[in-house]
């Protein structure tokens, strides 16, 4: 007995594993792509299969596709949708341009498993077909790029949930520590007085902002160039298909699919660009973040150590008893690894040519896995870290009273000559700025302890200049 069957097409035959239900093209595609040894995405597999179910039901209706055909390719895409038969795609996510191979890799498993479940036999295509009849009215060119827009789609409300946990958790904070008055830093300097509070609300107000950015481009991912066909022209399409696939597409997805410009579709990733954009937009606001939660976490004794970090697992191998804020320095390196994703989206973008882009299938994994890191970069950081934070206030109180920054709440009661010269004094002999102040018979050591929490509230002071 082989463990192979043998199938033929316009380039001759090829060896076929016996047990596979895909066929000849994708068997190819295996030979020749042995890239990344990374299988597609499997959001992007659901998406192209649910492109297929929506071609089926819209060539039916014109009388395109026979209805026992028809059924047997719905329930054939049904089945993958439910979870059967997924590992069955199997085209490196670097493969020939446009992603011919991902598409004809979904067009004979289906052809298959339909076909055995009229009677047929694998690797026959009879009486359906991979390409007259799973294929019919597609192209590469309009079913790719729109599986990517489709898996996009799905992608995209888990990481703006991700991303809302995290800013929930910095509300949950900056509530917490509304009263907890510390030294602010401009410049890596000593600054005025803040609050831990307003400090964390701003981390989850402009986590939502970037959160908020990426949700307005949906409906430019809703978009579909489907019934484009090659070069958008409509070859070989039923009348009225890219209408008709497109609300069978609604139905299946739950998303306000609608027909683009079926030409401009191929030619231009513009929304896709747009997405990257956007997705690091966000990645630079939490590298940033998470830098300052690791400056803030420094120490615990020679640094900042105004926070301390839940310690998730030993921080060295030679030092004991050392933990590091490890969680956020993953966050900082899928953020970096990210950037790079977005740089290649930005290349491929500019990469398409005349009717096509034929980067689509590495511009689209670049946008999967930068969403998926992202996010389980984002939940990762936010559980086992984030939830746990502890603000350590004696060690905020201590740095805020032995900054010569606060001499700047003399300003409007002595004026800044005289303010400059306090805070030179303190400079000089060490001596916190309210000490000074009660000697030089300015106010008591309790008042300007008052004043402190008024600058850092950010109220008026209502001093007039003495």
């Amino acid at each position: 007995m082989t463990d192979y069957r043998i199938e033929k097409d316009s380039l001759g035959e090829f060896k076929v594993p016996a047990d596979a239900w895909y066929g000849i093209q994708t068997a190819r595609a295996v030979s020749n792509f042995s890239i990344s040894g990374r299988m597609p995405d499997t959001d992007f597999i659901r998406a192209h299969v649910q492109i297929k179910l929506a071609a089926a039901q819209a060539n039916e209706q014109p009388g395109w596709l026979g209805a026992v055909e028809c059924a047997a390719i719905v329930t054939a895409c049904e089945r993958i949708l439910n979870g059967e038969f997924l590992e069955q795609f199997v085209v490196d996510r670097f493969q020939a341009g446009a992603g011919t191979s991902h598409n004809m890799n979904s067009n004979e498993v289906i052809a298959n498993l339909a076909n055995e479940a009229l009677g047929g036999r694998r690797g026959q295509y009879a009486p359906i077909h991979p390409n007259d009849h799973v294929n019919m009215g597609q192209s590469t060119n309009d079913t790719i790029p729109a599986a990517i827009r489709l898996a996009l789609l799905v992608k995209l409300p888990r990481l703006l949930d991700a991303v809302e946990q995290m800013a929930v958790e910095f509300d949950r904070i900056a509530l917490q520590e509304r009263d907890t008055v510390k030294s602010a830093r401009t410049h890596l300097q000593d600054a005025v007085p803040t609050t831990i509070g307003r400090e964390f609300a701003a981390y989850g107000w402009i986590l939502r902002r970037s959160a908020t950015q990426l949700a307005l481009l949906r409906p430019l991912l809703c978009a579909t160039g489907l019934g484009g066909s090659a070069a958008g022209t409509g070859l070989n399409t039923a009348p009225d298909y890219p209408q008709r696939v497109a609300l069978a597409l609604a139905r299946l997805t739950g998303d306000e699919i609608v027909v683009g410009d079926l030409a401009a579709q191929m030619q231009s990733v513009f929304d896709l660009q747009a997405l990257s954009a956007g997705i690091r937009g966000l990645a630079l606001e939490l590298t940033r973040i998470a830098n300052d939660l690791r400056l803030l976490a420094s120490g615990p004794r020679t640094g900042l150590g105004e926070i301390t970090l839940p310690a998730v697992q030993p921080g060295s191998s030679i030092m004991p008893g050392k933990v590091n804020p490890v969680m956020f320095e993953m966050l900082n390196q899928v953020c970096y690894q990210v950037l790079g994703q977005d740089a290649a989206v930005a290349y491929m973008t500019q990469a398409g040519q005349l009717e096509l882009n034929v980067m689509m299938p590495a511009l689209g994994s670049a946008l999967f896995d930068a969403m998926d890191w992202l996010t389980n970069a984002i939940c990762a950081a936010t559980d086992k870290n984030l939830k746990g934070l502890v603000v350590n206030r004696d060690r905020c109180e201590h740095f805020i009273h032995d900054s010569v920054g606060l001499a700047t709440l003399l300003n409007t009661r002595i004026g800044y000559a005289r303010a400059a010269e306090i805070a030179k004094e303190s400079e000089a002999t060490g001596q916190p700025v309210r000490e000074i102040v009660a000697a030089h018979g300015l106010m008591s050591e309790r008042d300007f302890n008052q004043l402190v929490l008024a600058a850092a509230h950010g109220r008026d002071l209502d001093m007039p200049l003495a």
